[in-house]
C-alpha cells in the first residue's frame, strides 16, 4: 500500500525531531569580527544562549561552572547553518571548536540584591563588590503585556524640573522620549529625576535603572558618583556598556534593563528605567546585521531596525490591579543631527513613545537650562499624570509662555510696542526665569507647585526680570523657614485646598512686604 504525502511529512517531521534531540553540539567552521558560524545544533532556536566548550572533551555541565564560561547568541538561523554572536572574547573562538546547546532562551539573573549595583547586559557585577546572590532567571526578550493585562497611567513621575512637571509631566507607565543634538542636557534630565525620587515617600519611590549603551567608562563613573553623593544609588541599578564593548553587549543592555524592570514589576512596584542612548543602540544593532548578513534598508539599517524598539519599548506598562498594579516607565534618549528630528531613528522612536522632551541647541546657548523647547515638546497622558495641586497652578503658565513666544518674534521687528504687550512680554520673561533649573539640583513637587502658585498670583509683579530666580529662591526659604506646614499639607494631601490657597496668599503679600527693595513702586 502506497504511502500517503500526508503520512510522508508525519514520518519526516518526526525523524528531524528525533536528529533534534541529539544534536545538541555543533562545531565552529568559521569566525571573524565577533560572529561565529556553526554547523550542527538542527534544534537551535532563535535567541538561544550557546556555551563554546573551550577543552576538548569539556561537558556542557563543566562548561557552565566555570567563571570564564564564553556564551553565544543564536541570531541566525539559516538552511545549513547557524550564526552566533559571541558575548565576550571573539579571539577565544577558533575554527573546529565545539559548542553545546543549553536549551535556554537569554536570560538575565535577577533578585533584590542588584539594587545599588553596577552590572553588565549579562546580569553579572561589575563593581568589585562581589557576585549578586538568590537570582531569578528573566528572559531578555519576552511578548509585552497585552491591553487587557493594562490600566491607565494616572501616577506621576515626578522629575524634580519645574519645565517638564508643570507643562509635560510623565506618568507611571508611560515612555517619553528625551531627544536633541549631543551636549544639550539629556543625559542631565534623566539623572535629575533619578535623582528626584529620593523625595519620595519610600513606600512609592520607584527602583531606577539606567542603562548606559557605548557611553565612555568616565561618563558612567561620574554618573555614579553624581548619584552616590545624591544618596540616589540606594534605590539605583546601572546596566554599564563601553564603547569599546562588541556591539552584541550593546544590542542587549537595553533589553537587560527592560527584563530587571520586568522582576521588579511583577512584585507590584514601580519602576524607571532610562535608556541612555537609543542612537548608539541602534548603530550596534545595524554593525551587527551587517557582519550576520542581513539586508541593509534606509541609511543602511536594517529592515526590523523599528521592531527592534518598538518591542524593548512596548514592554514599559503599567499593570492592572490584577496584576499587582506595578508598572516601568521608560525614558529613551535619542542624540539628533544639527536638531534634525526628521531622521530615520529619531522619527521611528517619536512614533513608538508617548511624547518627547525636545532640547534645543539655541536655548541651551542662550544659557536657558533645561534647554527645552516647549513648542515642539509634548506628553500625551498630559494632566492625568500630575498631581491636582501641579494641575491647579499649571495651566497659567502653558498659556503665558505660548503667548510670550509669538510676542518674542513680533519684538524682534516692532520698535514702539504698547503697554500691554509690553506686560506679556515682561511676564513671559519672568516665566522663563523661573523655569531656568541648576544641573543636578531637581527640586520636589510641593516646593515646584508653590514657586509656580506664585508667580501666578504676582510675586514677581514690578520686580526686575534680573531678580527673578533670587526672589524665588528667597521666597521658598521663607515658607521652608516661617510657613513650613503649607508644605507638608501640599505633600500629604497632593492638592491646593482653598485654605491653602489663602495662606499662600497671606505668605506672598507678608514676603512683598518684609522685601519691598526688590520692588519697584510708582
Amino acid at each position: 500500500m502506497s504511502v500517503t504525502i500526508v503520512e510522508r511529512i508525519k514520518q519526516e517531521i518526526e525523524g528531524l525531531e528525533s536528529t533534534a534531540l541529539t544534536s545538541e553540539i555543533g562545531v565552529v567552521t568559521s569566525v571573524g569580527d565577533g560572529i561565529a558560524e556553526l554547523d550542527g545544533l538542527i534544534g537551535a532556536q532563535m535567541m538561544e544562549m550557546v556555551v563554546f566548550l573551550t577543552d576538548d572533551g569539556q561537558t556542557l555541565e563543566a562548561a557552565l561552572e566555570r567563571e570564564d564560561t564564553l556564551y553565544g547568541l543564536i541570531l541566525n538561523l539559516e538552511e545549513d547553518a547557524v550564526k552566533v554572536v559571541i558575548l565576550g572574547d571573539s579571539a577565544a573562538v577558533r575554527e573546529g571548536m565545539r559548542v553545546a546547546r543549553t536549551e535556554k532562551l537569554l536570560s538575565v539573573p535577577v533578585s533584590e540584591d542588584i539594587v545599588g549595583r553596577v552590572v553588565n547586559p549579562l546580569g553579572e557585577a561589575i563593581d568589585g563588590k562581589g557576585a549578586i546572590k538568590g537570582q531569578k532567571d528573566m528572559p531578555i526578550e519576552r511578548v509585552a503585556y497585552g491591553v487587557m493585562d493594562r490600566s491607565g497611567v494616572n501616577e506621576p513621575v515626578h522629575t524634580g524640573i519645574k519645565a517638564i512637571d508643570s507643562m509635560i509631566p510623565i506618568g507611571r507607565g508611560q515612555r517619553e522620549l528625551i531627544i536633541g543634538d549631543r551636549q544639550t542636557g539629556k543625559t542631565t534630565i534623566a539623572i535629575d529625576t533619578i535623582i528626584n525620587q529620593k523625595y519620595e515617600p519610600a513606600d512609592k519611590r520607584p527602583i531606577c535603572i539606567y542603562v548606559a549603551i557605548g557611553q565612555k567608562r568616565s561618563k558612567t563613573a561620574s554618573l555614579m558618583a553624581k548619584l552616590e553623593e545624591a544618596g540616589a544609588m540606594e534605590y539605583t541599578t546601572i546596566i554599564a556598556t563601553s564603547a569599546s564593548e562588541a556591539s552584541p553587549m550593546l544590542f542587549l543592555a537595553p533589553f537587560a534593563g527592560m527584563a530587571i524592570g520586568e522582576y521588579f514589576m511583577q512584585q507590584g512596584k514601580d519602576v524607571l528605567v532610562v535608556l541612555d542612548d537609543l542612537s548608539k543602540h541602534a548603530n550596534a544593532y545595524r554593525q551587527m546585521s551587517l557582519l550576520l548578513r542581513r539586508p541593509p534598508g534606509r541609511e543602511a539599517y536594517p529592515g526590523d531596525i523599528f521592531y527592534l524598539h518598538s518591542r524593548l519599548l512596548e514592554r514599559s506598562a503599567k499593570l492592572s490591579k490584577e496584576l499587582g498594579g506595578g508598572s516601568i516607565t521608560a525614558l529613551p534618549v535619542i542624540e539628533t543631527q544639527e536638531g534634525d528630528v526628521s531622521a530615520y531613528i529619531p522619527t521611528n522612536v517619536i512614533s513608538i513613545t508617548d511624547g518627547q522632551i525636545f532640547l534645543d541647541t539655541d536655548l541651551y546657548n542662550k544659557d536657558i537650562r533645561p534647554a527645552l523647547d516647549v513648542g515642539i515638546s509634548v506628553s500625551r497622558v498630559g494632566s492625568a499624570a500630575q498631581t491636582k495641586a501641579m494641575k491647579k497652578v499649571s495651566g497659567k503658565i502653558k498659556l503665558e509662555l505660548a503667548q510670550f513666544r509669538e510676542l518674542e518674534a513680533f519684538m524682534q521687528f516692532a520698535s514702539d510696542l504698547d503697554e500691554e504687550t509690553k506686560a506679556r512680554i515682561d511676564s513671559g520673561r519672568k516665566y522663563v526665569e523661573l523655569l531656568k533649573q541648576g544641573q543636578n539640583d531637581p527640586m520636589p513637587f510641593y516646593k515646584q507647585t508653590v514657586a509656580i502658585y506664585a508667580a501666578n498670583s504676582g510675586l514677581f509683579d514690578d520686580a526686575a526680570v534680573e531678580s527673578t530666580r533670587e526672589i524665588e529662591a528667597n521666597f521658598l526659604e521663607f515658607i521652608v523657614r516661617d510657613r513650613k506646614s503649607i508644605l507638608e499639607s501640599i505633600e500629604s494631601g497632593r492638592e491646593l485646598t482653598d485654605e491653602l490657597v489663602a495662606e499662600l496668599n497671606k505668605a506672598i503679600a507678608d514676603y512683598k512686604e518684609a522685601n519691598s527693595n526688590y520692588y519697584v513702586t510708582e
